[in-house]
């Protein structure tokens, strides 16, 4: 089946964030305590109650009430997020670039973000503002890999997930997105997508 659509992940595959671009070797005393903080504190399921729609101040204030001890990195979390974005992964952004003016498909995004922090991504980052249209999962108070986020999508723009191909970094969301019939590639680096487009000729 001819592709038609192109859905993308924002997240690790066309913008560089990462927590430990704020929290790297020298925040923490070591490795252990550092570890031990992303595992039992700010955990990537209390992230992902963000990206769903809870206030990045409410998320805070629970953590720092049940954590005092660890109250700096806490606020540190949202505090110094923008210096958790590390810019574009130019070289998806220049094959974004190329699908785009090619004009032979629609392009997407479906992301897990918090709302407002996704504005800041959108002043920063002008290819946010080439897709035909995007669902944001703090917009939308839902969030991969549930089912009903990826459909949000599929009918809001008339997407047949049939001619559609979903781009993301994280296993677990890509096969969500293939349990609903939608071809899928799991993104590891701009040249490994590079060739799997080549594979499939849509480069």
């Amino acid at each position: 089946m001819k592709i038609e659509t192109i859905i993308w992940d924002l997240g690790g595959v066309l913008i560089d964030w990462n927590p430990k671009y704020v929290f790297n070797e020298s925040y923490f005393e070591s490795e252990e305590k550092r570890d031990y903080f992303f595992r039992h504190i700010c955990t990537s399921d209390w992230n992902e109650e963000q990206d769903a729609g809870r206030s990045i101040v409410e998320a805070t204030q629970l953590l720092v009430s049940e954590f005092p001890g660890w109250e700096k990195p806490i606020r540190d979390y949202y505090g110094r997020w923008t210096d958790m974005l590390n810019g574009p992964v130019q070289g998806t952004v220049d094959i974004f670039r190329m699908l785009r003016e090619s004009n032979k498909f629609k392009q997407y995004a479906l992301t897990n973000w918090q709302a407002n922090l996704f504005d800041i991504a959108l002043v920063r980052y002008d290819f946010l503002h080439w897709f035909h249209g995007r669902v944001v999962s703090g917009e939308e108070k839902t969030r991969k890999p549930f089912p009903d986020f990826y459909q949000r999508l599929l009918s809001r723009y008339n997407v047949d997930p049939a001619k559609a191909l979903f781009i993301d970094d994280n296993r677990r969301n890509v096969k969500a997105a293939e349990e609903l019939g939608i071809k899928s590639i799991h993104f590891q680096n701009s040249e490994q997508l590079k060739q799997e487009f080549s594979n499939i000729n849509i480069l």
